[in-house]
């Protein structure tokens, strides 16, 4: 059990450290406001804050983008027959990696 935790200790203290100085107090105060209303220290707060503004949640997802395109073209009913009958009907073959 001892060797599990020092173990942890010396990963965790292997992660990237940033420090960041001059504040004003102003946003200092902010912040821990901000953290305690999150139920998360200073630290945690700022951590969390980087990280939604290096990946951001409402970054629009690739369908998203294709539906906002795309997503106002209709095929008539006599386009989606004739792309009906042109597709090939016979069974996908499985792959095979004998030579």
């Amino acid at each position: 059990m001892i060797a599990f935790l020092d173990y942890a200790i010396t990963e965790a203290s292997d992660m990237p450290a940033l420090t960041i100085r001059n504040i004003p107090d102003d946003i200092h105060r902010g912040l821990k406001a901000l953290a305690a209303k999150h139920g998360r220290s200073a630290e945690a707060e700022v951590r969390e804050l980087i990280a939604s503004a290096v990946f951001p949640s409402q970054r629009q997802r690739l369908g998203t983008a294709m539906t906002d395109v795309w997503g106002c073209v209709r095929l008539t009913e006599d386009e989606a027959q004739i792309i009906d009958g042109a597709r090939d009907r016979a069974p996908a073959k499985p792959i095979g990696f004998e030579e």
